[in-house]
């Protein structure tokens, strides 16, 4: 009796032990995202007006192309050229979802999250959208450095949807894709 104790307590420390390394690693995987080459960067521009700067970063400096936008690891890097309010960012958001075909029930359930986490930035802020594959977090960093998680995303359907805006072969801006992308090397 004792022996079958002992063998549950190793097995469910064993069974903790391997869920804390697996988060972990995922953690890590999306803390290291500065450290990662650059596989494109693109700006974009509206007429004469400069709107923001953007760098795509994965592990390997290389984005592979499959149905899923976002296979694998992946940082999308966006340094705001102008202010642009959070009421802005998501009528944005929600336009450019509307026209690569996303259901309006779809976007309905989206926009909440995001409502709570997309701010008003000023010119030369970031906002980073950093994933695992999976899911990912929105991280701000200010003109003076400073960092801050502003929220996470742990569906799936947002997470592809949200980089679909930029690396979706239905994106407005193609040729911003494409030299995200590193296309144009």
């Amino acid at each position: 009796m004792i022996t079958q104790f002992r063998t549950r307590i190793l097995t469910l420390l064993a069974l903790v032990s391997a869920n804390v390394s697996a988060t972990g690693n995922a953690n890590d995987v999306v803390r290291q995202w500065q450290q990662w080459p650059i596989v494109g960067q693109a700006t974009l521009s509206w007429l004469w007006l400069d709107i923001y700067s953007s760098q795509l970063r994965s592990p390997d400096g290389k984005y592979k192309l499959e149905g899923d936008i976002s296979p694998h690891p992946v940082a999308l890097e966006i340094r705001y050229l102008r202010d642009i309010s959070s009421t802005q960012l998501l009528e944005a958001t929600q336009e450019q979802w509307q026209k690569q075909g996303f259901s309006d029930e779809k976007i309905a359930s989206w926009m909440p999250t995001l409502t709570t986490i997309f701010p008003s930035v000023k010119t030369g802020e970031k906002l980073i959208y950093v994933t695992d594959g999976t899911s990912g977090e929105f991280v701000y960093i200010s003109n003076s450095g400073e960092q801050k998680v502003l929220g996470t995303i742990d569906d799936e359907s947002l997470n592809d949807a949200f980089l679909a805006i930029w690396l979706s072969p239905k994106t407005e801006y193609q040729a911003l894709r494409q030299q995200l992308l590193g296309m144009n090397r």
